[in-house]
């Protein structure tokens, strides 16, 4: 059926015009406006809002002009309130809103105009375009509608229902099972419970047994106690008169010990005077035996001599120097030896630094070992002697420390064998101290009375300082 233009508001004589009065109506008579489920009147609003924008200005009411202006999802939210009044009140507003909503519509607006509703639409839309539209009959379609709107809802709250329903009947049957679980776990509990309980009275009727032998041991203990305490009043009384005697025997004793002492003390000056003269005889005997042999304080000391008076003279060892000490490798006696007066300690040089700190070059190995032995005869005022294989005196080296010899064997002549001849140039009984790693230096040493230590030992006294 064709429609009106959207923008005529006169309705030709041939054309019905939608929204007028059915026909063999009063048009006199205004029947009033049905009430209307919400879905619909929510519908109806939004068709109006939808179309609204595309009106011309001056066919849009006044009081919804603002409203049109409105972004979409606004516009029926905000507009709904003001849309139903102008739709109620303004039959052409209504009219021309109806135009457009049923050209959209397409053949549902067709069917609704007709009177007829299709069985497969949507109730709520019908009702809406029925309501817009005023076919004859339409207040049936709306009824019709609302209905069919209550019976889906009434529909919608029965299923709900039935799923509310459902969900207690799942939960109930859950808790059920819970309630089963937790029933076991209490049979299960009350089970360990009595076990305990049973366990807890046979421990109370071992405790009360036990209670009653230890008071009968108590009762036992206390008679013993009262029989001891009479034989230690009786022993007490014993000891007190052994104290008296005791102590009466001590005042005996100290008198005795203060003559002996008196005794002791003249004896000890008779001793102390026979000591004074008799070091003083043998100071004043050495007083002059020096002056009588005219000895001078020298220089120059045993060492010194070896590389120029003993060069080819392999002399044998002196008398007496298998009597000097001997001792093992032990690198914890080197302080203790250099802390014997006048020592001699002789250091085999590439001995020790090879073992010591090979990497270096050789001119940083002595330089470093010259150093720190000039720092040890600095601490024990003793003689340092370090010796270096070598056929000819190495040009360059820095000064030896204060209290350091060093010396290089000549051609023809190991480190070791200088290291012998310096050890057989001194005196019996002066304390020489070798440190060489070497076994047959070690060897070769003691047999003249020297004490051999390993390089470790002064690589660790280097070390501490």
């Amino acid at each position: 059926m064709p429609l009106a233009e959207p923008h005529d508001d006169r309705p030709s004589a041939e054309e019905p015009v939608v929204g007028a009065p059915e026909a063999g109506e009063d048009p006199a008579v205004v029947e009033p406006e049905p009430t209307l489920p919400e879905p619909v009147r929510q519908r109806i609003v939004a068709l109006t809002a939808a179309v609204l924008p595309g009106l011309p200005g001056d066919e849009v009411p006044v009081p919804l002009r603002r409203v049109a202006k409105f972004a979409p999802n606004r516009r029926a939210r905000l507009g709904a309130p003001v849309i139903a009044a102008q739709l109620t009140a303004d039959p052409l507003f209504r009219q021309r809103v109806t135009a457009r909503v049923l050209a959209d519509a397409g053949d549902l607006g067709a069917a609704v105009v007709e009177g007829t509703a299709p069985a497969a639409a949507d109730p709520v839309e019908v009702a809406a375009l029925a309501y817009l539209a005023r076919p004859r009959g339409w207040r049936e379609l709306i009824e019709a509608s609302g209905e069919a709107v209550r019976a889906e809802a009434d529909s919608a709250v029965v299923a709900e229902l039935v799923r509310e329903a459902e969900q207690r009947a799942t939960r109930a049957e859950h808790d059920r099972a819970v309630a089963r679980v937790e029933a076991e776990k209490l049979r299960d509990e009350l089970a360990r419970v009595r076990e305990e309980l049973g366990q807890l009275r046979e421990e109370a009727r071992q405790l009360a047994r036990t209670l009653r032998e230890t008071q009968a041991r108590e009762r036992k203990a206390t008679e013993l106690l009262a029989t001891e305490r009479g034989r230690a009043a009786r022993a007490a009384a014993d000891a007190d008169a052994e104290l008296r005697r005791a102590r009466a025997r001590l005042a005996e004793a100290e008198a005795a010990a203060g003559v002996a002492r008196a005794s002791a003390k003249e004896a000890r000056s008779v001793d102390d005077a026979r000591l004074w003269l008799l070091l003083e005889t043998i100071g004043q005997a050495a007083v002059g035996l020096r002056r009588e042999l005219a000895l001078d304080p020298v220089d120059v000391l045993p060492a010194d001599f070896v590389a120029e008076a003993f060069a080819d003279q392999p002399g044998t060892a002196p008398a007496g120097a298998a009597t000097r000490a001997r001792d093992t490798d032990d690198p914890a006696r080197l302080d203790q030896l250099l802390a014997l007066p006048r020592a001699h300690l002789v250091v085999d040089g590439y001995n020790v630094t090879k073992r010591g700190f090979g990497e270096m070059s050789l001119e940083q190995q002595r330089k470093r070992l010259i150093t720190g032995l000039g720092g040890i005869a600095a601490q024990t005022g003793d003689e340092v002697t370090v010796v270096f294989d070598g056929a000819e005196r190495i040009h360059g080296l820095p000064p030896a420390p204060r209290g350091v010899r060093v010396l290089f064997s000549r051609k023809g002549e190991t480190a070791d064998e200088l290291i012998r001849r310096l050890v057989r140039a001194e005196p019996a009984g002066r304390p020489v101290v070798v440190v060489s790693s070497d076994r047959e230096v070690a060897d070769g040493v003691r047999r003249h009375g020297a004490y051999p230590l390993g390089a470790d030992s002064l690589l660790r006294r280097l070390a501490r300082s």
